[in-house]
């Protein structure tokens, strides 16, 4: 059996976890989540990357560390509190781009170049704004979500609406998607 003990952390990891208790923050990443996006990151070197819902940076430290020094990275939140603890760890990385908007917004306005991955771990470009936001993923690029499987902190009829959709992606025609009963339920999707 794989432990979570072994799995080599950002350098960056315990001191946002230190920072998460400090502001009550209550929903930091799953360490294995973190290990997979570094992982599928490495797999497009000089890649673009985008991070809907930064929340403190946990995956994003996961997420920089599979970057090679080529590659970029967008990351957004609509907190500004969250968005500027991440300036502080992050915002000297040129390669990193924090913005703190409304989500829903910018997936809807943005006309920049295409992703290689999306990791989608906020209402926006995961519950809403789905159609749009595959527009931004190259043909061959990961789209990753995770907190698929029921969750302590969900609120009442989130449970539905995970598994809406999940069978939404299951059956869409531009994805190939294997689903992970692993971490906290995890979709790796690719687009054809």
């Amino acid at each position: 059996m794989y432990s979570t003990e072994t799995i080599n952390r950002p350098a960056v990891y315990n001191r946002l976890l230190q920072k998460a208790e400090e502001i009550n923050f209550s929903m930091p990443s799953d360490l294995h989540i973190g290990s997979l996006l570094k992982t599928l990151i490495a797999s497009k070197p000089g890649g673009r990357f985008l991070e809907l819902g930064t929340g403190i940076g946990l995956s994003l430290s996961w997420m920089i560390e599979g970057m090679d020094e080529t590659s970029e990275l967008i990351t957004l939140d609509n907190d500004p509190k969250l968005t500027a603890i991440a300036e502080e760890f992050f915002g000297k990385d040129e390669r990193v781009e924090i913005v703190c908007t409304n989500g829903s917004g910018w997936i809807l306005d943005y006309n920049g170049k295409t992703f290689d991955l999306i990791f989608a771990d906020a209402w926006p470009g995961k519950y809403s704004e789905f159609e749009e936001i595959l527009k931004h993923l190259k043909k061959g690029g990961f789209y990753v979500i995770d907190d698929m499987t029921k969750q302590l902190n969900w609120p009442e009829g989130h449970e539905q609406k995970a598994a809406a959709l999940e069978q939404f992606i299951e059956n869409h025609p531009k994805l190939v998607v294997t689903k992970l009963d692993w971490s906290t339920g995890v979709m790796i999707c690719v687009k054809r």
